[in-house]
């Protein structure tokens, strides 16, 4: 007898996934093992239950269905599938990169090719890598057509858990290398793995400046633009952070602080 296809459901809409999960339970060959109501458990539910197939929900607050692929140990990541409403770019991307999606409201039937779709890659032992590569090119495809909003929470990694660092919080942002260290207005440090120019482009330009080729601050954070010997600059923040600041965006702060 061939083992239960193990199944989580993620949506923040409690009657969505009663829905899902009402469906999935009248398929004999289908357990679910987990349900989350955000993408932070979606998370944690994943890398703890370990199932064969995720069924997350595309738009939820906080921490959407990308953003929880983008948050998971590849070697934790199920094979995905996206749940949405209608949306011709999300279902372009998706179809073309062979990651399969659910329209809302979910039909018995479409939901059952999923699962045959996924009992069929796991027989055939398909690579975390490839899908990895399939999700990761869906993605990229989506967002191209598609320019995400402008992040208002940032989730950070710790440990076995996933914090959620509202981004009015965020004093400034320092490249490391791979890594991003955050400081909060209270002194808290945060790292990520995330390219600069990529979380750069998520952020509302009115709200963050470049200070230098890795450094960005939170404007209204700035309280204090002081001169250093050279034609320098040193940009102060709120939480007493001192952040060096280059010749060219010194004329920028200039532009923008240091004239009425």
């Amino acid at each position: 007898m061939t083992a239960k296809l193990r199944v989580v459901i993620a949506d923040d809409e409690r009657p969505a996934r009663s829905f899902l999960a009402s469906l999935l339970r009248s398929f004999e060959d289908v357990a679910i093992v987990g349900e989350a109501k955000s993408g932070k458990e979606a998370v944690v539910l994943i890398e703890r239950e370990r199932p064969d197939l995720a069924l997350l929900d595309l738009q939820m607050p906080e921490l959407d269905g990308i953003g929880v692929v983008r948050m998971l140990k590849k070697q934790c990541l199920p094979l995905i599938a996206f749940v949405t409403a209608y949306d011709e770019y999300a279902v372009k991307a998706f179809e073309m990169n062979a990651v399969d999606y659910l329209l809302k409201p979910v039909e018995k039937k479409r939901l059952r090719e999923t699962v045959n779709r996924a009992q069929e890659r796991l027989d055939h032992a398909e690579v975390v890598a490839e899908q990895v590569s399939q999700v990761d090119a869906a993605i990229a495809a989506y967002e191209s057509v598609v320019k995400p909003p402008f992040v208002e929470r940032i989730p950070v990694r710790r440990d076995d858990e996933v914090l959620i660092v509202p981004v009015h919080q965020v004093a400034s942002i320092v490249a490391d290398g791979e890594l991003l260290h955050l400081t909060t207005t209270n002194g808290e440090r945060h790292t990520i793995n995330h390219r600069l120019k990529d979380l750069e482009a998520r952020l509302d330009p009115a709200k963050f400046i470049r200070l230098g080729r890795g450094t960005l601050a939170n404007v209204d954070l700035i309280t204090k633009v002081g001169m250093m010997p050279g034609g320098g600059h040193v940009a102060v923040l709120t939480n007493g952070q001192k952040l060096p600041v280059s010749r060219i965006q010194s004329r920028v702060l200039r532009e923008r602080f240091l004239k009425l």
